[in-house]
C-alpha cells in the first residue's frame, strides 16, 4: 500500500506534486554544492517536520558534509505557533567553527528559525545559512530570509512530506492541504 493510500485522499488537495519537490530539491542541492564548493557544511536538520527533506536533499549534495538534528517545538499539537521555542533535543556535536546549513520544512513565522540562528551563532558557528523547502511570508514575525527556499507558498497549513496534522500526513510524499469537513 503506498502512503497516498493511506489516508482517504478526498480529504487532501495536492499543492505540490511529488515530482515537483524532487526536481526542485535536485536544484537546491546543486546551488548548495556551487556555493560552498571547497567547504564541508554541516547540515542540521530540524526535527521532526525537516527530516524528510533532509533526507532527499543531502543526497543532491555532491560534496563532502556531515548532519546533525535539533529537536524544537513551537506549535504543540495545534496548528498555529505559540510563539514560545523550546528545545527538545539538542545538538550532539560543538558548533565552533563549522558552517552550518538549517534545513527546514517550513519558514513560517520565522521564530524559531531566528532563535535557532541566534543560538548558533552564540556557540560560535562560522557561517549559518538557510534552506527551507515552504516558504510563508505572509505569516513572518521575526526577521528571518531563507538563503535556499524550495517554493513560496499561501497561507495555508499544509501536511505531507514531512509535515503533519497532531502527528498524522507526515509521510505522503507530496505537500498538500487538508480540506475542511464542514
Amino acid at each position: 500500500m503506498s502512503a497516498s493510500s493511506e489516508f482517504n485522499n478526498s480529504q487532501i488537495e495536492v499543492m505540490i506534486s511529488a515530482e515537483a519537490i524532487q526536481a526542485r530539491i535536485k536544484e537546491l542541492g546543486a546551488a548548495i554544492a556551487r556555493d560552498y564548493t571547497g567547504r564541508k557544511p554541516e547540515l542540521i536538520c530540524v526535527l521532526k517536520g525537516a527530516l524528510v527533506f533532509m533526507s532527499d536533499l543531502i543526497r543532491a549534495i555532491d560534496l563532502e558534509l556531515s548532519i546533525d538534528f535539533i529537536a524544537v517545538s513551537s506549535y504543540g499539537k495545534g496548528t498555529r505557533s505559540t510563539g514560545e521555542v523550546r528545545i527538545i533535543k539538542d545538538l550532539d556535536e560543538p558548533l565552533e567553527g563549522r558552517d552550518i546549513i538549517l534545513v527546514e520544512d517550513i519558514l513560517d513565522t520565522g521564530l524559531t528559525l531566528s532563535y535557532l540562528v541566534n543560538s548558533f551563532r552564540a556557540r560560535g558557528a562560522t557561517s549559518i545559512s538557510i534552506v527551507t523547502l515552504l516558504n510563508k511570508p505572509e505569516r513572518r514575525k521575526a526577521e528571518v530570509q531563507a538563503d535556499y527556499i524550495g517554493f513560496t507558498i499561501e497561507d495555508k497549513f499544509v501536511v505531507g512530506y514531512g509535515l503533519d496534522a497532531a502527528e498524522r500526513y507526515r509521510n505522503l510524499p507530496y505537500i498538500g492541504v487538508v480540506k475542511s469537513t464542514d
